[in-house]
């Protein structure tokens, strides 16, 4: 297969997957399902709306602001409000072609801040793997203080335990196995990961060196505060999630979170994921329905309208550059 050929697919299948998904949602619910999740929608309280989106510009200045962080032992110090621009233009460009907006980053650091682009995508690199990191902890978080309704919820699903705990088993030896027998290869395929495995532990080594460790950890605990905090407000939009506690709202969070990295900006799979997740906990489809799109509406909006502004302010603020 041609190379621009693998492109359009990467492209192409995600964009595509989004839209049966909507057609999915759409097609399984009735029409009295459909007008009250519209109706839930259309009367959406603006503050609680508005609310969880200046929440989540608040999270894209704190990752700006921790970006350069990164960049400072880089001999780096961008200007703030060129990384705010480029963090929104790349999460818009991620909507369109997954993953293209962490190029976009790395090119644009280049072209306005000088930042060469291996080190400034190093940087995104590392950032994504304590991102990763610091999903892994609420996920372990959510299955502890809801461990017996989610316990419950799977083997009402049939789903056998020891089997699932069996596989994961299995998993984890094939991929000790694995690491082990790349460990000791020297094919060029080894090489590479071992290269590459290198350069994600130095990144993340490199944090415990850097003389803002402490305001780093900080401005990451607050990115993913405002994460949860933007997705908690929302349950006041809807009159079914009012009453649901923190605990219960993590597990919808971690559903919806999954749900994002798998289709464009989570276009079609979010608020299925959301309402699977709240269903856990007694939530009509209707609600959970309604909550999923309500969130998911409001924070592609903001991506959509501010990535686009700063499509057109970096270059206007940097025309010297």
């Amino acid at each position: 297969m041609s190379d621009s050929a693998k492109k359009f697919l990467k492209t192409f299948i995600p964009i595509a997957l989004g839209i049966f998904l909507v057609w999915y949602s759409y097609s399984s619910t009735s029409v009295d399902e459909r007008k009250q999740i519209i109706h839930y929608i259309s009367n959406a309280s603006p503050f609680w709306v508005g609310l969880s989106v200046i929440i989540g510009i608040l999270s894209h200045i704190s990752r700006a602001i921790r970006w350069n962080y990164m960049l400072k032992p880089l001999g780096y110090t961008p200007k703030l409000r060129n990384n705010v621009f480029i963090i929104l233009m790349a999460y818009f460009a991620n909507l369109g072609i997954p993953r293209s907006g962490e190029f976009l980053r790395a090119t644009a650091l280049t072209s306005y801040e000088g930042v060469p682009f291996e080190k400034g995508f190093g940087t995104i690199v590392t950032e994504r793997v304590i991102d990763l990191i610091m999903l892994l902890v609420i996920i372990v978080i959510a299955l502890i203080l809801q461990t017996d309704i989610i316990l419950e919820f799977l083997n009402e699903k049939g789903v056998n335990l020891i089997g699932a705990a069996g596989i994961l088993l299995v998993g984890i030896v094939g991929l000790i196995v694995f690491l082990n027998s790349i460990r000791k290869s020297n094919s060029g395929f080894a090489l590479k990961l071992k290269n590459f495995l290198s350069g994600l532990l130095d990144g993340i080594s490199s944090i415990l060196k850097m003389k803002n460790k402490w305001a780093f950890v900080f401005h990451t605990l607050f990115i993913w505060g405002c994460y949860i905090a933007m997705f908690w407000v929302i349950k006041y939009t809807v009159p079914e999630t009012v009453d649901l506690s923190l605990s219960q709202l993590l597990v919808a969070f971690v559903g919806g979170a999954f749900a994002m990295s798998t289709t464009n900006g989570g276009i079609g799979l979010y608020p299925i994921a959301v309402s699977t997740s709240l269903a856990i906990f007694g939530i009509s489809s209707v609600s959970g329905d309604a909550f999923g799109w309500i969130m998911w509406i409001a924070q592609t909006l903001m991506v959509v309208l501010f990535g686009a502004i700063s499509f057109v302010l970096l270059p206007l603020l940097n025309r010297n550059r």
